[in-house]
C-alpha cells in the first residue's frame, strides 16, 4: 500500500499476531489438524503437515499445541470436518483480494466474508475473478545485520533452487517455487541464517495502487477479515 514497504508490512503483521496470540494459535492448530487428517500424522511423509508445522513455529506456536492438533487428527476429535474455501473479490479502489478459509459452516463464513467486503467499499467476485493475478510461491525474508554475509545468503539460496533474490538495505527477499520452499529454507538454516518471515504465499503478478482516501477503508476490511476465526490467510495486490 502507499508508503508501506514489504518489511514494514511484515513487522506490522507480526505485531498484530502477537496481540492476538490466542486466535493465531487456534488458527494454526486448525491448519495442522486438517493437514494431519488428510495426509497422515508424520511430517516426514506428509509435506502439507510439514509446511503447516513450519508456519506455526514461525509465529511461535508452542510444541504442545502442535502435538495436540496432530494427535487430535487421529483421536477423539478426528470426526471434526473443515472445508477449504477460497473467496475472491475486490477491495476499495479495485485492489484484488484472496481469502483462504477453513470452516465447518460455509453459510456462516460466506456471510461474514461478504459483510467484510461490502461494509468497507469492496465486493465479492466469482471464483477465478482475481486468482489469476497471483502465483503460489515460497517467500523468505532475511533481515540484514552486521553479521550477514551477502555471498553466503546468495550462494546458499541459489544452490538450493531459489528462483529470485532481491537485496536491499533492509535485507533479502528470496522467492522459490512452492515445491522448493522447504529445501531452500533448510539449506539456509544449515548456514545459520534466520528469517523474519518464511512462508508459502500467493504473490501478486501485478499490483494496484491504492489512494490515501481508500487506504483506511482497505485496512479496516483486511483487519475485519483477519479477525474472523474461519479465515486462515488474506492476500492482496495493493501496491507497495
Amino acid at each position: 500500500m502507499a508508503g508501506h514497504s514489504k518489511w514494514n508490512n511484515i513487522k506490522n503483521r507480526k505485531g498484530a499476531q502477537d496481540a492476538k496470540r490466542g486466535q493465531v494459535f487456534q488458527k494454526m492448530s486448525k491448519e495442522i489438524f486438517v493437514a494431519a487428517k488428510s495426509g497422515g500424522p508424520d511430517p516426514e511423509m506428509n509435506p502439507g503437515l510439514r509446511l503447516a508445522i513450519e508456519k506455526a513455529k514461525s509465529v511461535n506456536v508452542p510444541n504442545d499445541i502442535i502435538k495436540r492438533a496432530i494427535d487430535k487428527s487421529s483421536g477423539s476429535g478426528s470426526e471434526e470436518n473443515y472445508d477449504d474455501v477460497i473467496y475472491e473479490g475486490y477491495g476499495p479502489g479495485g485492489v484484488a483480494v484472496l481469502v483462504f478459509c477453513l470452516t465447518e459452516n460455509r453459510n456462516r463464513t460466506a456471510s461474514n466474508i461478504r459483510l467484510a467486503f461490502s461494509k468497507n467499499g469492496g465486493n465479492l467476485g466469482e471464483s477465478g475473478s482475481v486468482g489469476y493475478m497471483f502465483e503460489r510461491k515460497g517467500r523468505l525474508f532475511i533481515e540484514r545485520t552486521d553479521d550477514t554475509d551477502e555471498d553466503t545468503v546468495m550462494m546458499a539460496a541459489l544452490e538450493a533452487g531459489a528462483e529470485d533474490i532481491q537485496s536491499t538495505d533492509e535485507g533479502f527477499e528470496i522467492v522459490t517455487a512452492a515445491v522448493d520452499f522447504l529445501q531452500v529454507k533448510e539449506s539456509l538454516e544449515a548456514e545459520g541464517i534466520e528469517f523474519i518471515s518464511a512462508e508459502i504465499e500467493m504473490i501478486p503478478t501485478m499490483y494496484t495502487e491504492i489512494s490515501e482516501e481508500n487506504e483506511e477503508k482497505f485496512e479496516k476490511m483486511i483487519d475485519m477479515l483477519e479477525d474472523d476465526d474461519d479465515v486462515q490467510d488474506v492476500y492482496h495486490n495493493a501496491g507497495e
